[in-house]
C-alpha cells in the first residue's frame, strides 16, 4: 500500500539537503585554504594579516548555512517560469544571501573572541559598518557569495531535473510494458475465437456422419479449450506444454481427416527446457492443416520439429500441401500476422519468423527466438 504523500514528500528532500551541505562544504575548505596561501603569501613581507584565520572562516560558514539552505529553497519554490517574474526575484535572493558574507565574518571573528576584532567592533558605530571604507570588503565577498551561490542553485536544479528525467524515463518504460503486455493479450485473445469456430466447423461436419466420432472429438475440445484458456493468461509457457496444445489440436483434426492426414511431432521428453511465446506453434499447425489438404484430395502430412541449437530455439512447421498452392505462395492471414506480430513486441529483433515453401508441395513456417530458461528472461 502507498504511503500517503505527507510521509513521501520530506524524504524527497534529504538528498537535495545532501548535495546542498556537501558542497557547502567544498565551498568552506576552498576558501580556507585560500585565506591561509594568501596570508602566507604576505607573511614574508608584513606582519599584519590581511585575511581572516581559518577558524573565523569556518564559522562564518556554519552561519550562512541556514540562509543558504532557506535561500535555496525559496530559489525552488519560486522557480524560473515566468522568466520575466521569475528572474528578478532570483537575483533578489541571491544578492540578499551575498551581502550576509561580510557581517556574518565579522560576527565569527567576535564570537571567537579574536582580540583585534573584538576592540575595533568595539569602538564601530552601527552606521560605520556601512562606510565607504568598507564598501570594497562588502563587495569582495558579496561578489565571491553570489558566485558561490548561483554554483550551489546551479547543482541542486540539475540535480532535480535529473530525477525528473530518471522519473519520466522510468513512466515510459512502464507505459510502453502495459502496452506491450495489453497488445500481447489482445492478439492472444485474436487466437481463441478463431481456433475455435475453425473446430467447431470441424465437429459440425462430423455429427452427422459420424456422431460417435463427434463425440469424442467435442470432450478433446473441452481438453484443448482448457489449456487454450490458460495458456491465454500467460506470456510465456513451456516448450512441452505448448506441444502438448499442438498435438491435442492435431489429434482433433486427425479424426476428421483420418484418410488423408498424418503427423508427427516429437515425444515431450525429447524437447529442450525452455520457455516459449504461450500459442506460438497453434497458428502455424492450424494453417499447416487448413493450406496442406486445400486444393487437391491427396495425403497430407504435417510434421513438427523443435531444436536447440546455439542458444537459439528453433520451432519449425512442415507440411505438405498442392503443388499449385505452394507454387503460387500464401498470402499474410491472421495467424502468421499474430505469430509476427508477437515475436516483434516480445523480442524485437532477437527472433525471426519464415514462411515460405522449400520445394515444390511442400511448405516450411520457422521460428527462430532466443533461448529462454526462465520466462521473466522474455521480458525485453
Amino acid at each position: 500500500m502507498n504511503e500517503p504523500p505527507e510521509h513521501t514528500a520530506p524524504l524527497a528532500h534529504w538528498p537535495l539537503l545532501g548535495i546542498l551541505t556537501g558542497y557547502w562544504v567544498y565551498v568552506t575548505l576552498s576558501n580556507i585554504l585560500y585565506a591561509n596561501s594568501m596570508n602566507a603569501g604576505f607573511d614574508a613581507m608584513s606582519t599584519e594579516r590581511y585575511f581572516a584565520p581559518w577558524d573565523s572562516r569556518a564559522l562564518q560558514h556554519l552561519i550562512l548555512y541556514p540562509a543558504l539552505v532557506g535561500s535555496v529553497w525559496a530559489s525552488l519554490k519560486i522557480r524560473w517560469r515566468p522568466l520575466w517574474f521569475a528572474l528578478p526575484l532570483q537575483l533578489l535572493i541571491a544578492l540578499a544571501f551575498a551581502v550576509l558574507a561580510s557581517p556574518a565574518l565579522d560576527g565569527a571573528q567576535i564570537l571567537l573572541g579574536h582580540h583585534e576584532w573584538k576592540q575595533h567592533a568595539s569602538d564601530m558605530r552601527w552606521s560605520d559598518w556601512f562606510s565607504e571604507a568598507n564598501l570594497p570588503l562588502w563587495m569582495a565577498s558579496a561578489t565571491s557569495m553570489f558566485l558561490a551561490y548561483g554554483f550551489g542553485v546551479a547543482l541542486v536544479t540539475g540535480f532535480l531535473l535529473l530525477q525528473r528525467y530518471t522519473a519520466t524515463q522510468l513512466q515510459l518504460v512502464a507505459l510502453e510494458r502495459e502496452f506491450s503486455a495489453a497488445r500481447l493479450a489482445a492478439l492472444r485473445m485474436q487466437l481463441s475465437p478463431h481456433t475455435l469456430f475453425n473446430l467447431l466447423h470441424a465437429i459440425h461436419g462430423q455429427i452427422a456422419w459420424e456422431p460417435k466420432a463427434a463425440q469424442a472429438m467435442i470432450v478433446k475440445l473441452g481438453d484443448l479449450l482448457r489449456r487454450l484458456l490458460k495458456a491465454g493468461e500467460r506470456d510465456f509457457s513451456t516448450l512441452a506444454d505448448e506441444m502438448q496444445f499442438v498435438k491435442l489440436y492435431l489429434e482433433l483434426q486427425q479424426q476428421r481427416f483420418a484418410d488423408r492426414l498424418s503427423v508427427l511431432i516429437p515425444h515431450r521428453d525429447s524437447l529442450p527446457a525452455v520457455w516459449v511465446p504461450s500459442l506460438i506453434l497453434q497458428p502455424l499447425v492450424e494453417n499447416a492443416v487448413v493450406h496442406g489438404l486445400a486444393g487437391h484430395d491427396g495425403q497430407v502430412s504435417v510434421r513438427v520439429e523443435a531444436l536447440l541449437v546455439n542458444q537459439q530455439v528453433i520451432l519449425r512447421v512442415v507440411n505438405t500441401a498442392a503443388v499449385s498452392a505452394t507454387g503460387k505462395g500464401s498470402g499474410e492471414g491472421i495467424g502468421t500476422r499474430n505469430v509476427r506480430e508477437r515475436l516483434s513486441v516480445q523480442f524485437g529483433e532477437r527472433a525471426t519468423f519464415i514462411s515460405r515453401p522449400t520445394e515444390a508441395g511442400v511448405w516450411c513456417a520457422e521460428i527462430t527466438l532466443p533461448e529462454l530458461r526462465d520466462a521473466g528472461a522474455g521480458l525485453r
